[in-house]
């Protein structure tokens, strides 16, 4: 005797739930856990870190292939939006801060000082939504509101899911995070100096290359493919290099990303990656009265970012492991025109750098877990050969945890705490000197 539709989905929603027992218990934004009325540990690790299924249900564009993902299977009630905010309190440190010697009178003179800040504070809201518009057509729009009323888009895509049938066509239009499974936008730290990956973004001192990083969303294109459990994975993105300050150029960039998990036995699944970005900068503009022209941008010069990361499980523990080499053409580096190469420095060169950073989880239980991160910055070649080798080297310590109170269907709730520590070295404004920075905060993460 045959089963019914209706039956079948019960039995792929069943086999959801019992596939979810084989993983901690973990804790998601809620809009989709509302959608199909499942546990938000369906689909995260310590929200807001993904599981495996949480990555197997982003990679399919949302869907969880049971026939019924298109909204007009919804109550007319439902909307996949999500409000995220973190309300908090912090304290900023940072020893070599310019001031004027007499407050209030510029014309003293300068030096630098030891300043610390601390204060309530709500970042900004962060609303959220994510769907299907039609089986196998996914979408997702970001938007941020912060408190002086400024707002922005984050995300905005339209997603052709399973072209010709296969997991692996997939095509994205639109503005996007880039594909890792190291993503910083799902980082469970929060604070000023350690809630990002430093490695992402850096730029040696003096340099300037408009490039936005690699945990910026950018706007182009992406095709990617996966495997139907997301072991094997793969994305090649065609990005506009006018991610930076008022679009500034009208050349193209092109990253790249290969995932391959495997199993352990005993310890599970694992999972390690590579990925390439090899993009172009500007390094003159039209001008307008001297105001440089948005999207003219022109004499590109280029960049390059490799490398390759991990992602470790060791019962409770796991850690995330990445490496990066990074290097800039010399006229980025020195942050000359490149029409006028007279105005290089003698032995001028392409700088370079390699980084990386150790960030471990340990889950004590579903509701608490603790963070540590180690980041690393080491400058290998200087654009201009007369600056001191290590400047621009970069150490940061980040250490925290998160408590959820709870975490349902409809909303969730984290308490955090955390404090991070950074030594830039040589980047002083006025001496030259070491920097120290430090952040302290602790505050709610919440959605609903």
């Amino acid at each position: 005797m045959g089963i019914t539709t209706r039956e079948r989905i019960s039995i792929q929603l069943l086999a959801l739930v019992v596939m979810q027992t084989a993983v901690p218990a973990t804790y998601a934004i809620p809009a989709f856990a509302r959608k199909y009325n499942l546990p938000c540990s369906a689909c995260h690790e310590a929200w807001p870190k993904l599981n495996n299924f949480g990555q197997v249900f982003r990679d399919n564009g949302y869907q969880l292939e049971n026939g019924r993902d298109a909204p007009i299977y919804q109550q007319l009630s439902y909307w996949p939006i999500t409000f995220r905010v973190t309300p908090e309190w912090h304290r900023e440190f940072n020893d070599r801060t310019v001031v004027d010697v007499v407050p209030g009178n510029p014309s003293s003179g300068q030096v630098e000082s030891a300043v610390t800040t601390s204060g309530f504070d709500v970042p900004a809201v962060d609303i959220w939504t994510a769907g299907t518009l039609y089986k196998n057509i996914s979408f997702a729009v970001q938007l941020f509101v912060d408190t002086q009323g400024q707002s922005g888009i984050q995300t905005l895509f339209v997603r052709f899911d399973n072209l010709l049938g296969s997991r692996w066509l997939n095509f994205k239009l639109g503005k996007f995070e880039l594909d890792t499974l190291l993503s910083a936008e799902r980082l469970l730290t929060l604070n000023d100096t350690g809630g990002f990956y430093t490695n992402y973004g850096f730029l040696p001192p003096g340099d300037k290359n408009f490039f936005v990083g690699l945990a910026e969303r950018q706007p182009g294109i992406e095709l990617m493919g996966h495997s139907a459990n997301s072991y094997t994975r793969y994305s090649v993105a065609l990005l506009s290099s006018n991610g930076g300050p008022a679009g500034t150029n009208n050349s193209y960039d092109v990253y790249a990303d290969f995932t391959q998990g495997f199993e352990i036995p005993r310890l599970g699944l694992q999972r390690v990656g590579v990925f390439d970005y090899v993009g172009h900068s500007p390094t003159l503009f039209q001008t307008n009265a001297g105001a440089p022209v948005p999207g003219t941008g022109t004499g590109n010069r280029s960049f390059n970012r490799i490398g390759a990361y991990g992602l470790w499980y060791v019962g409770k523990l796991d850690f995330s492991t990445f490496y990066q080499h990074g290097q800039d053409n010399a006229f980025l580096g020195n942050a000359v025109p490149a029409n006028q190469p007279l105005l290089l420095p003698s032995g001028a060169a392409g700088p370079s750098w390699n980084g990386g950073f150790v960030e471990t989880h340990y889950t004590y239980n579903p509701k608490f877990v603790l963070v540590g991160r180690y980041e690393l910055v080491r400058m290998s070649r200087q654009a201009n050969p007369s600056i001191r080798s290590d400047r621009g080297d970069v150490d940061t310590w980040t250490v925290g945890y998160r408590w959820y109170p709870f975490m349902s269907s409809r909303a969730g709730l984290a308490w955090v705490q955390e404090y991070s520590r950074q030594r830039s070295v040589g980047t002083a404004p006025l001496t030259g000197r070491d920097v120290t920075s430090s952040s302290f905060l602790m505050g709610f993460d919440f959605d609903f």
